[in-house]
């Protein structure tokens, strides 16, 4: 680390998720500073450089990870280049918060996991932003002090509003979905055994050959049930809700609605949070500032491991292959 205590950041990618993260280092988190900045659009990469203090461009992303100015890497690059960043941070001992994906595939993502097993050193945190939401985190309270005694059902909702034009019915499962299936592997601390994606009568004004909405039924190992609604062309707003069914009582978070009120001719209506920035912005400011916490501390990782972002990989995997086929389909997921 620098000789102000400081820790030295290199943002690698700084499109809309980057560039978020080095505003939000720059002028939120304590303790770091962002020093490089790299995107392969090295006027995008100069022009955010040019806006920090003493912050310079590295044009290649591997030069990036080695440089001896830099103590630790937030991965915001596309997710088919992260395996070969990911690998390089593991071999310079670099710590590094990848934003999900871990890597764009299970075999490879399982590649990063034993790699990083066999360092004996956890060096990689993987950004699964809701384990830092308050509201996620009361809940997991709630369940620890046992409150709602056994969970067994969680109902959960995924929408957006709209999603780019690149999107497609895979990606409803690996970029939607895997946010629930963290949250399920979170709350409950227990593995996903199988999933079921159901797809109900499209949308007609979701993009062609979209499948959307989706429902995906989680099974964990211990039998635990969880539903989730997938619908990211409501036109409307962005709306995540978890409610979580115990034996002695439930609990619902996300009903982000803001003031609620009645009007002629009897609505009852309140705003609906209008994106993911809005909703999680909070719990992307703890993430940040908790990893670099457990970076200067020597931890180096507080919060979704290396392993978390394999087993999310493999679950949506199988849910993928569900989708296709419409029937239940079991998580495979190997040893370290």
């Amino acid at each position: 680390m620098s000789e102000s205590n400081d820790l030295r950041v290199a943002v690698l990618g700084v499109g809309a998720m980057g560039a978020d993260h080095v505003a939000r280092i720059t002028s939120r988190i304590s303790g770091a500073r962002v020093v490089v900045v790299n995107d392969y659009l090295t006027e995008k990469a100069d022009e955010v450089a040019a806006g920090i203090d003493d912050c310079r461009t590295v044009a290649d992303p591997l030069d990036a990870i080695a440089d001896a100015e830099v103590d630790a890497i937030v991965l915001a690059t596309p997710g088919t280049t992260h395996e070969k960043q990911l690998l390089a941070c593991l071999e310079h001992r670099k710590p590094v918060l990848c934003e999900k994906p871990l890597t764009t595939d299970v075999s490879t993502s399982l590649n990063i996991a034993r790699r990083e097993a066999e360092l004996g050193r956890a060096l990689i945190q993987v950004g699964f932003m809701r384990r830092f939401d308050e509201e996620y985190m009361q809940l997991k309270a709630l369940l620890d002090a046992g409150e709602l005694g056994r969970p067994l059902v969680m109902h959960c909702v995924h929408r957006n509003a709209a999603v780019p034009s690149y999107f497609d019915s895979t990606l409803i499962v690996k970029d939607s979905l895997v946010h629930e299936v963290d949250v399920t592997r979170f709350l409950f601390e227990e593995e996903i055994a199988s999933v079921q994606i159901i797809a109900p009568s499209s949308n007609p004004v979701a993009p062609q050959g979209v499948v959307d909405p989706q429902i995906a039924i989680l099974r964990t190992a211990s039998g635990k049930h969880v539903d989730v609604e997938l619908f990211v062309t409501t036109g409307v707003g962005y709306e995540v809700r978890t409610e979580l069914v115990g034996e002695r009582g439930s609990a619902m978070i996300g009903l982000d609605v803001g003031l609620v009120r009645t009007a002629t001719p009897g609505i009852r209506g309140g705003r609906i949070t209008p994106g993911f920035r809005e909703r999680f912005g909070r719990a992307y400011d703890i993430e940040i500032q908790r990893w670099v916490d457990a970076v200067r501390s020597g931890i180096n990782v507080d919060g979704p491991t290396a392993w978390d972002g394999y087993a999310a990989a493999a679950v949506c995997a199988a849910g993928v292959e569900s989708l296709e086929s419409g029937l239940p389909v079991d998580v495979q997921l190997a040893d370290l």
